[in-house]
């Protein structure tokens, strides 16, 4: 992009995500990457390796307000079964103002943790859970 007006910016707070279908409207804060594995190249002639990428390694976080434990209620039936608790999860941030929105798909979603617990008086209750995932798919990406 040559040139931008400031209003083009996308705002977070125009942010949105669906955890297995569900929107959750208490939503704080999301974040996904994808982190490269890479493995060292040594070449002739040179002081300094190179890297290929040998692998990927999906992450994600999201943070949200403690309204309900519906998350803890979703991993605890699962957990207690003996079975790994999959998810999928949508995110969708789309500004009005912006040029256009970003709306992907996480597939294979696994929990870090299960939060049972986690408050302080005075504070308003927060929840965060990190995740991995193996797929995703961007339905729309800005312009």
């Amino acid at each position: 992009m040559k040139d931008f007006r400031a209003n083009q910016v996308i705002n977070g707070t125009w942010g949105q995500i669906w955890y297995d279908g569900e929107y959750m409207a208490e939503l704080i804060a999301f974040k996904a990457e994808v982190g490269y594995k890479k493995t060292a190249v040594p070449q002739v002639q040179r002081m300094t390796e190179g890297q290929k990428i040998t692998g990927l390694e999906p992450k994600g976080e999201f943070k949200i307000h403690h309204v309900n434990d519906s998350v803890m209620k979703k991993e605890q039936a699962a957990v207690k079964a003996g079975k790994t608790p999959v998810h999928t999860i949508i995110s969708n941030v789309n500004d009005p103002d912006a040029v256009g929105a970003e709306r992907v798909a996480y597939y294979n979603c696994i929990l870090d943790k299960m939060v049972l617990a986690d408050f302080e008086a005075g504070k308003l209750g927060e929840r965060t859970y990190g995740f991995t995932y193996d797929d995703w798919d961007p339905i729309e990406t800005s312009s």
